[in-house]
């Protein structure tokens, strides 16, 4: 099998910053501030500090739903966080997130601020906050939050473990990929059977747990992610499909995803939200051309 190694991890494991791939710059066994940064603090009682992952995306996709249904409250800020520049170990973001892992709320509608961090978090926090996309009754609030933190709990074995090892890690593994490819294949039958039975994954109603896995498993069967759908043959599980395409004719959600983006075509990205319309006038394309 290629891949294999004549390896033998030591008895103590030590840090060598050469290794992990393109993500080597970013990654540490330590955790804590690098350097001293404050955050911003914009005009709304919400301030998320984030960039356009699926995980990022989950929030600003709930936030801009909130806003379709009318609650004005749930007006934002997005404040634009740069991992890759290592904005995530400033000292003001640590303090809000001391996992440094975006996306990050601070919530400052109360007399007194209040920090959430992990996107499950978040997006529970301002369903019980607004009364939206969490549905009351037990049952079918058990559904949803079980959906939820299906999410929560696979989508690593995508990102961290598929996407890495297909995509991001500087040799090619076999064992690695074809392990992570199995599963996310499992995945994706798990979420198949489900739609086959059900409208929504949680049941007939559009709620979080849609939201947190729209970006991740829905981003992967429309062909944005890895690079990898011919591989993982999406078109096989077609009940995703279908699903992934009712969620994406959202316009909230079509918003949600611009926010905080860095790639893709410029008209599709808005590195900051401040205000619902810089959809319309500060998109990367409306910028650059104003140059």
């Amino acid at each position: 099998m290629s891949g294999t190694s004549d390896y033998i991890p030591p008895k103590v494991w030590t840090w060598n910053k050469a290794n992990g791939g393109q993500f080597a710059n970013i990654n540490r066994p330590i955790a804590g501030p690098t350097h001293e940064t404050e955050l911003p603090i914009g005009r709304h009682p919400l301030q998320l500090y984030s960039l356009g992952t699926p995980n990022g995306q989950k929030v600003t996709i709930m936030l801009e739903e909130l806003l379709a249904l009318g609650h004005s409250s749930a007006e934002y800020d997005a404040w634009l966080i740069r991992i890759g520049e290592g904005d995530q170990f400033g000292s003001g973001f640590v303090a809000v997130n001391p996992n440094s892992k975006i996306p990050a709320l601070m919530d400052r509608s109360g007399p007194k601020p209040i920090r959430v961090f992990e996107s499950g978090a978040i997006l529970t926090y301002l369903a019980e906050k607004f009364g939206a996309f969490l549905p009351t009754e037990p049952s079918e609030r058990a559904e949803c939050l079980s959906w939820l933190f299906w999410q929560m709990g696979s989508a690593p074995y995508l990102g961290g473990g598929f996407g890495h090892f297909y995509a991001y890690a500087p040799t090619k593994i076999e064992y690695a990929i074809d392990r992570f490819a199995m599963e996310v294949k499992r995945q994706l039958d798990v979420l198949d059977r489900r739609l086959a039975e059900s409208e929504y994954v949680a049941g007939n109603q559009y709620t979080i747990a849609d939201i947190a896995i729209w970006p991740w498993y829905g981003g992967l069967v429309k062909g944005w992610s890895y690079g990898a759908a011919e591989f993982l043959q999406v078109e096989n599980y077609k009940n995703v499909l279908r699903w992934a395409d009712t969620i994406y004719s959202r316009p909230a959600v079509q918003r949600g995803r611009m926010v905080n983006r860095l790639s893709g075509d410029p008209s599709t990205q808005l590195h900051e939200r401040h205000d619902a319309s810089d959809f319309e006038t500060r998109t990367q394309d409306k910028l650059a051309a104003a140059e």
